[in-house]
């Protein structure tokens, strides 16, 4: 299904409810307003496997934006907001976008990307934003609705391990809009028997693809979606208690900030309308998932998945108690453990995960050599994001690593090369290296390990200023909480980092709260 069916049956209900503001967008003003771009893009001259690109904050026209895509045959592709202008230049040009839609809320960035991007059309909503022509007018002046809505597709962007992003280009499911086949949609309706009765919290940054594909779903499925500006720990709690929740999304950061709430606070509200409360995104310390399980009860559900979305893990309260540390049994995909030469490995050996599917689930665009990369040496259609772990006797998944030693803060991947290359050309750096340390709160923090041309240089005040230094280049959660100066970074002779000797250095370092 999609929301036109549900606008069909209760116009007038509830598709999202903005947390901070009220505002409401209704299923007939969502099937309206997304069928009237679709139009307006078709007029333009986009067709099926075109890109549209979205630059906002969380706002309700994202699922105008979406729903768009979803019932043309296009992709969307979601820009993280905190990202600099050149990045989100990149990510656009190299979408290859055809239109840019962005929201009058991050004008300041829009306008500086504006001159760097080429797009046939460019749009802003909520306000004037130079460089960008109205979007409520090109809503205005679309033509008649499409009569053939093929589905679409999202194309998110996840930076490999050289640190420039790459396009993650699903492939389309040759479905019309209102048939069945989105195995999200049929995961969250036949699995965990979402339905017209629920209402969603969606707390989390929208570009993200978790967040807006589970929202899109659950309105599929004829819910609501009741959508935070801004992520804040007792409101969260309030929402629950005042729309009556029934499911909601949440990165392990956003549990430990409940559970950082005194206790009388936590108590003011009531969270017994829960039914499914899912965390993903980051590994959850135990005992942050054992407090969240004492606090609302059997409830609290965990998946596994990627950007990539070529295979899905799920673990209930209940079975994560007696397979403590399990991300679950795979419920999309087959998963497999292979070694380094593709074998597959048996029960409790660690390999890279693979996850089987019926077809290839994705590729990387302009990119064939990483694609090539995540298939199975032998079987097209079994592909790898670069995890390692190992299956129980019983089909349970426990990840151990990640080969390309991604950070993960709060829920977000930070690829190390990414920071390296840009504090490599600290003048007063010799050597670097960037891994992740423990944090309570985040999971993990950046840290830059440096080796100066002049060890004599270390102190704080040169520690801020490289900090600094990668705040002016780069977003600023990828940017190093902490620099530590050593006389030596560890390579081969091939110039490659042993980064398992650095962390080891540092694996007893946590972060200050």
């Amino acid at each position: 299904m999609y929301p036109g069916v549900h606008a069909a049956q209760t116009p007038d209900k509830p598709a999202v409810v903005m947390a901070g503001s009220g505002r409401v967008l209704t299923y007939g003003q969502l099937d309206d307003n997304s069928a009237a771009l679709a139009s307006a893009l078709h007029g333009l001259g986009l067709r099926k496997g075109d890109v549209v690109a979205l630059l906002a904050d969380n706002a309700a026209e994202c699922f105008e934006v979406y729903w768009a895509c979803m019932r043309s045959g296009l992709y969307i592709t979601p820009v993280n907001r905190n990202l600099t202008a050149d990045e989100v230049a990149y990510i656009v040009n190299d979408s290859e976008a055809k239109v840019l839609v962005v929201s009058a809320a991050l004008r300041e960035l829009a306008e500086k990307v504006r001159p760097e991007v080429e797009v046939a059309g460019a749009y802003s909503f909520g306000g004037e934003v130079a460089g960008y022509d109205s979007y409520e007018d090109l809503l205005a002046g679309a033509g008649p609705r499409l009569s053939d809505q093929p589905r679409g597709s999202d194309m998110m962007y996840s930076s490999g391990t050289t640190g420039r992003p790459k396009g993650v280009r699903q492939a389309m499911i040759p479905i019309q809009v209102d048939q069945p086949g989105d195995p999200i949609t049929g995961l969250l309706g036949g699995v965990f028997k979402c339905g017209p009765d629920d209402v969603y919290l969606q707390p989390a940054p929208v570009y993200h693809a978790a967040p807006l594909k589970w929202s899109g779903s659950i309105q599929a499925l004829g819910g609501t979606v009741v959508m935070m500006e801004k992520y804040d720990a007792e409101q969260a709690l309030a929402l629950i208690a005042e729309h009556k929740v029934t499911v909601a999304q949440f990165v392990p950061t956003m549990f430990v900030r409940m559970l950082q709430l005194p206790e009388e606070v936590r108590a003011k509200y009531d969270v017994s309308s829960l039914r499914l409360a899912v965390h993903a995104a980051a590994p959850c310390p135990p005992e942050v998932k054992q407090a969240m399980i004492d606090w609302w009860g059997p409830v609290v559900f965990e998946y596994y998945g990627s950007t990539e979305q070529n295979g899905i893990t799920f673990i209930s309260s209940p079975e994560w108690l007696q397979k403590r540390g399990s991300v679950g049994k795979a419920m999309i995909g087959v998963a497999r453990i292979c070694d380094d030469e593709g074998n597959e490995l048996p029960a409790g050996e660690v390999g890279t995960v693979y996850f089987e599917r019926d077809a290839r689930p994705f590729e990387y665009h302009n990119d064939p050599d990483k694609t090539r990369e995540a298939t199975h040496p032998v079987h097209e259609t079994w592909t790898a994001v670069g995890d390692l772990g190992y299956l129980d006797e019983d089909g349970y998944l426990f990840l151990t690593d990640r080969k390309a030693f991604t950070i993960i803060s709060g829920g977000v991947n930070i690829y190390p090369a990414e920071v390296e290359s840009v504090l490599t050309l600290h003048p007063r750096i010799f050597d670097v290296a960037v891994i992740g340390v423990p944090d309570a709160v985040m999971g993990q923090a950046v840290k830059a390990v440096v080796q100066l041309k002049d060890p004599a240089d270390a102190s704080a005040e040169l520690e801020q200023e490289i900090i600094d230094y990668a705040r002016e280049r780069i977003a600023h959660f990828k940017a190093p909480r902490t620099v530590s100066f050593v006389d030596h970074i560890p390579r081969l002779p091939t110039g490659k980092l042993v980064k398992r000797e650095i962390e080891q250095m540092f694996k007893d370092t946590e972060v200050p709260a």
